[in-house]
């Protein structure tokens, strides 16, 4: 997205009007059945393509961990690194998508728009990150928040076991250390406690070199599935029997997995990120699934007309950690402030801010300066540069390259030099 289109975004009403067919039930797409197998033959043959070569070079590189765990795990960190580039160019080439920032007072001077237009966040190394679940996209954006702060190398996820079945994608996961729950708590506890302790071990080392601790980034969504009439419905019967106020725009959330975390990792994480994510074109009253789907924002070319991210922490020495019924109340309270944000969202079409005067832009448009000085940071999902592209196929190219050189060395008479 260049300048002139973000100085000339839509209003919400003109969006949701765009979004909606004549009749008001369904989206309107905007890419016909021709152009959607075309995109859907390019875009799935980029992204399986890139997903097979990083997972060939995770296993190259496997043996590592049998010789020296600092290289094992350096060297899946930065497959890692090529699966944020794989994802981030396929939204920036096939979906792209505007992304407003902005926070509360605890993340003042934390997030920037770069000199090239992108956003620039400086959160710490290690943190734990919660936020509601509103699609599955999800994960993505946030993905790619830790591209922007240069930690997309060490995010770790917590995901619901069935994921890592999916051919290829649930090997990668599972070489990436991210952290697979069945929802059943007994079988659930003692691997997520084996994989948390993995997470307070020093292996590569921080780049700062101050901490004992490796770089990490734990991403968990409380509410453990997306937003969805059934999943509102039943989140809603469960309120209900336990006595809490539904929530409008929210699931409600499940404590145990995260005071776990918490609990584990005390002393070792000193903050825990909070977003709260609205999309921008569902109509009030609607959920985002319905819209934004993969199919819908891949492969029909309809992604939001913008993400919104709202950011905020908290000191982990000052949650309730000792007290499983505390850390209840501590959880909902949150869940219930950012169903209050959400709704101050749907309302106004924008989360507050408490940035204002503290964005930095480097050379932005003026859209990016004036949204800056009123506390937003606004820029679209792209990659630094096109040639990061080079970095997912570098090992395997490099191999072949080895593989060649002594026929070329034959074919040159050097062999017997």
């Amino acid at each position: 997205m260049n300048g002139g289109e973000l100085r000339q975004r839509k209003p919400a009403a003109d969006v949701k009007t765009e979004l909606q067919a004549p009749n008001g039930d369904e989206p309107r797409l905007k890419h016909g059945i021709p152009m959607q197998v075309l995109r859907s033959l390019l875009l799935a043959t980029w992204f399986n393509c890139c997903c097979i070569i990083t997972l060939m070079t995770q296993i190259v590189g496997s043996p590592l961990y049998f010789i020296s765990k600092k290289k094992y795990y350096a060297w899946m960190a930065s497959t890692k690194r090529s699966f944020a580039v794989v994802i981030t160019a396929l939204t920036q080439w096939g979906c792209p998508t505007y992304v407003r920032v902005s926070g509360d007072n605890s993340v003042r001077g934390q997030i920037h728009i770069a000199k090239d237009g992108r956003l620039r966040t400086t959160f710490p190394e290690r943190l734990v990150m919660i936020a509601n679940h509103q699609v599955y996209t999800d994960w993505i954006y946030l993905w790619w928040i830790a591209y922007s702060n240069s930690m997309h190398g060490h995010i770790f996820i917590i995901l619901k076991e069935s994921l890592k079945y999916i051919p290829i994608l649930g090997q990668g996961m599972m070489f990436y250390g991210f952290i697979f729950m069945a929802r059943k708590w007994l079988s659930d506890k003692p691997r997520l406690q084996h994989r948390l302790q993995k997470l307070k071990t020093q292996t590569i080392g921080s780049d700062s070199g101050a901490p004992q601790y490796d770089p990490m980034w734990l991403l968990i969504f409380p509410e453990g599935t997306n937003l969805s009439v059934n999943t509102k419905r039943r989140s809603d019967a469960y309120g209900e029997k336990q006595s809490l106020s539904p929530l409008r725009h929210e699931i409600l959330p499940r404590s145990t997995g995260l005071f776990f975390c918490l609990q584990q990792l005390r002393g070792t994480v000193d903050w825990v990120y909070d977003c709260t994510v609205g999309y921008e074109g569902p109509p009030r009253g609607s959920y985002a699934d319905k819209y934004f789907t993969l199919r819908s924002t891949y492969l029909q070319g309809r992604p939001p007309t913008s993400v919104n991210m709202y950011w905020r922490r908290f000191a982990v020495a000052d949650i309730p950690l000792d007290d499983q019924k505390g850390f209840d109340v501590w959880l909902n309270a949150r869940w219930t402030e950012k169903d209050e944000l959400l709704e101050q969202y749907f309302e106004t079409g924008r989360f507050p801010s408490d940035l204002a005067g503290s964005i930095e832009v480097g050379d932005g448009d003026a859209a990016q300066l004036n949204a800056a000085e009123s506390g937003y940071a606004e820029a679209s999902v792209r990659l630094a540069h096109w040639t990061e592209i080079g970095r997912i196929f570098r090992v395997l190219f490099g191999l072949a390259f080895l593989c060649r050189v002594p026929r070329l060395m034959g074919l040159l008479g050097l062999s017997n030099a």
